[in-house]
This record gives C-alpha cells, sequence and structure tokens, in this order.
C-alpha cells in the first residue's frame, strides 16, 4: 500500500533511543521479534504456557486400570493463547518441535500396583514414562512423576497429560501442589 496503515503491515524498526531493532507483520504495531542492545532476543506471540492446579482441582482415588487426564484450572502464563483450560490440552499454533514439560505430585500412590505411568498424547503419538511400584518396601505418603520430551507437533495438533495405574487399590491423588506443572514452547 501507498497510503495509510496499510503501509506499515510489516517493517522492521530500529530504536536509536534504546539501541533495539524490531520486526513487525500482520498489522500496525504488532511486533514479532525484537534485538535488544544487549543482543537478545525476545519474541512475544511465541508459543510458550505453565498451567497447573489449584486447591480445588485436586483429582482423588485414581482408576487403577488404564489412563486419567490430568485436569488443570489456572494458567501461569499463556503467552500466544494456546493452552486449552477447558478441554486441558495444548493447541499447536504452528507446526514445529515442542518441549513439553510435566511434573505430578502424587499423594499416597499405592505400591501394589503393578506399575505408574505418565504421558503426553499429541495428535501424532504417545510418549510416556513407567515406574515399577514393586521396588518400594511400602505405601509412600508422595511422590512425583515427571516427564520432558521435544515432541513434533503439526499446526492445530494437541498435546496433553495423562496418568495411569495398573493394580493396586485406587486410593492415589493427584495434589494441587504448585509442583504440580505442564508447560511447553515452541524451540524450532
Amino acid at each position: 500500500a501507498t497510503s495509510g496503515d496499510g503501509r506499515y503491515a510489516g517493517y522492521v524498526a530500529y530504536d536509536h533511543n534504546t539501541d533495539a531493532m524490531s520486526f513487525h507483520g500482520g498489522g500496525v504495531g504488532t511486533k514479532h521479534m525484537e534485538i535488544d542492545t544487549a543482543g537478545h532476543v525476545t519474541m512475544p506471540l511465541q508459543p510458550a504456557f505453565q498451567v497447573r492446579k489449584s486447591s480445588s482441582a485436586t483429582q482423588s482415588n485414581l482408576g487403577t486400570s488404564g489412563a486419567t487426564t490430568v485436569t488443570w484450572d489456572t494458567s501461569v502464563f499463556d503467552q500466544n493463547s494456546d493452552f486449552n483450560l477447558t478441554d486441558n490440552d495444548f493447541d499447536a499454533p504452528v507446526t514445529g518441535k515442542y518441549l513439553l514439560s510435566a511434573y505430578i505430585y502424587l499423594i499416597d500412590p499405592d505400591t501394589a500396583a503393578d506399575y505408574i505411568y505418565i504421558q503426553f498424547v499429541t495428535s501424532n503419538r504417545t510418549y510416556h514414562r513407567t515406574y515399577d511400584m514393586g521396588q518400594f518396601a511400602g505405601d509412600m505418603s508422595y511422590w512425583n512423576l515427571s516427564l520432558t520430551v521435544l515432541a513434533d507437533l503439526d499446526a492445530g495438533d494437541t498435546a496433553h497429560v495423562t496418568i495411569g495405574v495398573s493394580g493396586g487399590a485406587a486410593q492415589m491423588d493427584i495434589n494441587y501442589d504448585a509442583g504440580t506443572v505442564f508447560s511447553g514452547y515452541l524451540v524450532a
């Protein structure tokens, strides 16, 4: 465009006062990337999220056969608004490699269970980590599960966390402690 806002739909700007260069696109004032005077690169629209459970979101007495989707009710941050708290999943806005990480705080895991597992279930594949409960001498008051992967997601793919138990008693809870978190961001 040669007039109006259309002239600024995409541009590169240099600010002499802050010695920073920025890249804009998709409309007037939409900054996609900035390089500051020290060389730090920030991308304010880069997908990044962290969610957790509040005190009202404890999941109690998990079943002893199959997987349970971990629910989230508090967004710590969601930089590009890609996490859906209603569906408990991350919706990839673009195709890329995403680092996903979950840390789950459990109460009363049963050592009579054959195993416990944590999974990232994505549209493309499932990533999991299994824990053999028979290695413990007795029931624990609390325990933590964690999983981190670099997942290949296409635009529109989803990712969520599940916990599974095989055998034992339905006594294990997923606690709301601030340590129960799911996070992720676009790496490449």
